[in-house]
């Protein structure tokens, strides 16, 4: 793999004349090119490419994510199509030479409503050659959160959607959909997210990456495979991006059992919220990181510096999430319109109409930052502590070096923000030429049924600094938990004071 020639930090953006954000050795764990690149965007896009590709796959399948459910059927409009347990079971038996390695999060199935049926005797699973392994091997409630796929090292998907129940939609994200049913029967609401397929020397990068995760769970070594033949491309898709340097970037927990670990990730981050010129476009599940929040924040404050349009989920699962993510993402919020001192942020939730003559929200889980048109992130990390320096995470960085690849860029956004206008990308493509804002652009077509609303927080009244015994609920890094606690008295009580004297 020739990574030498765009490893120097110091090199310029031919198209752009600034500096790459992609930096090797401070922002990437590596580089590599990729032969092509396409965006997946939503279950349907992935999972229908994804059922293609497996079919092909000669030697190796690695699976690697946060959880896994062999009762997920990947094409569910056909008619008895089969589930992905059965479907690697059959592609086993057809296929002499083929090893399937699949690694979920040890406590996956338990969050995800499996129980403990995962970890007994199942029959797609009861093969030689087939390795189900779970993932137990983190601090105190971390967790493994990478989402990837790899076929015979050739082709790679990886971004932020997990193998498993309530992750399919397609991009119409009505609020009935026959199709969009859990294993057991069980409808669910609408959800958006991303995925990417690579190809080349960045495919067998991911694939490096999913067997590092392997060896360090279970201390066996995979070696790389090497299949003859063009790698397995769907037939319906053309690429994105072509000859695209990329860069891998790596959360592994921070500071534990004597090791460093990494923090890539969160490092590439800021580095593409800084190098923004005109415009910001991000997706995130959770936006509850208040270093962030002050990197953006900066941003808002300088009289030229970017517009910044923020997708997020408003609803919250669990009192715990509700207490911390929901309560400090407000505060992060409310924070950032009072840096915004020229008008140029926009925070946003998806909704659609629910029939009823009201709406529903549409979840937002992707993980994506798009700075200007120069660079994209794909990947599982969000902008919250946690995954900055305790869950485990890999993102992708693409930071194309020709025009075509800046194009391509503009094009993913404008596909993204018609989808939530349920607006014909041409239209937005002629308002933003038009207009050169993205504000502007969105606030002339959020008109339709489904739409984006603004998050409204009150600016005036509350506060802006993060709750109390959040580095217990959402920690940087791994922690024991006592001098957590008694920091977080601490801290609530000095505050309680302060009050008490006015």
């Amino acid at each position: 793999m020739d990574v030498s020639s765009f490893s120097n930090p110091d090199l310029m953006d031919p198209v752009s004349g600034r500096m790459r954000v992609i930096k090797p050795g401070r922002n990437v764990w590596r580089s590599a090119k990729a032969e092509r690149i396409a965006f997946l965007i939503d279950g349907e896009d992935y999972f229908n490419r994804l059922d293609e590709v497996l079919r092909k796959a000669e030697r190796s399948v690695l699976i690697v994510g946060w959880d896994f459910n062999p009762d997920i059927r990947l094409r569910p409009r056909q008619e008895g199509s089969e589930t992905i347990g059965a479907l690697l079971r059959r592609m086993v038996e057809e296929k002499p030479d083929l090893e399937i390695r699949i690694l979920v999060w040890g406590m996956g199935p338990i969050y995800s409503g499996k129980s403990f049926r995962m970890f007994g005797k199942m029959e797609w699973a009861d093969h030689p050659r087939i390795a189900l392994r779970f993932d137990f091997r983190h601090p105190l409630r971390a967790s493994h959160h990478q989402k990837i796929v790899v076929i015979d090292d050739k082709t790679a998907f990886m971004g932020g959607i997990d193998l498993t129940a309530r992750r399919w939609d397609d991009r119409q994200h009505t609020i009935v959909n026959p199709a969009r049913i859990s294993p057991d029967g069980t409808s669910y609401g609408p959800v958006h997210d991303m995925q990417t397929i690579v190809t080349g020397d960045a495919a067998r990068l991911i694939g490096d990456v999913a067997r590092r995760r392997w060896k360090k769970t279970h201390s066996e070594e995979l070696l790389p495979v090497d299949v003859p033949g063009p790698a397995p491309w769907p037939s319906d898709i053309e690429p994105a991006l072509r000859d695209c340097p990329t860069g891998l970037a790596l959360t592994e927990p921070w500071k534990w059992k004597g090791r460093r670990g990494h923090r890539e990730a969160i490092r590439l981050t800021h580095d593409a919220l800084k190098a923004a010129e005109k415009h910001l476009y991000i997706e995130t599940q959770y936006l509850a990181s208040f270093g962030v929040a002050r990197t953006l924040a900066k941003r808002l404050r300088k009289q030229n510096g970017p517009e910044i349009v923020v997708l997020v989920t408003r609803e919250s699962h669990g009192f715990l999430e509700k207490l911390m993510m929901g309560q400090n993402r407000t505060r992060l919020i409310r924070r950032l319109k009072r840096a915004d001192r020229y008008d140029r942020l926009r925070v946003f939730y998806a909704v659609t109409p629910d029939g009823k003559g009201g709406e529903r929200e549409i979840i937002v889980h992707s993980k994506l930052i798009i700075a200007d048109d120069c660079f994209v992130r794909v990947g599982s990390s969000n902008l919250n502590n946690r995954s900055e320096g305790l869950d485990t995470e890999s993102d992708l960085a693409m930071e194309p070096q020709d025009a075509a690849g800046r194009e391509a860029i503009a094009e993913l956004r404008i596909d993204l923000i018609a989808e939530h206008l349920a607006a014909e990308p041409a239209l937005v493509r002629q308002h933003f030429a038009e207009t050169g804002s993205l504000i502007r652009t969105i606030e002339m077509l959020n008109v339709n049924g489904r739409h984006l609303k603004p998050f409204d927080v009150d600016v005036e009244k509350g506060e802006t600094e993060s709750l109390p015994g959040t580095s217990i609920i959402d920690p940087k890094q791994p922690f024991w938990p006592v001098p957590q606690i008694q920091s977080g008295f601490r801290r609530l009580l000095s505050r309680f004071s302060a009050h008490r004297m006015f």
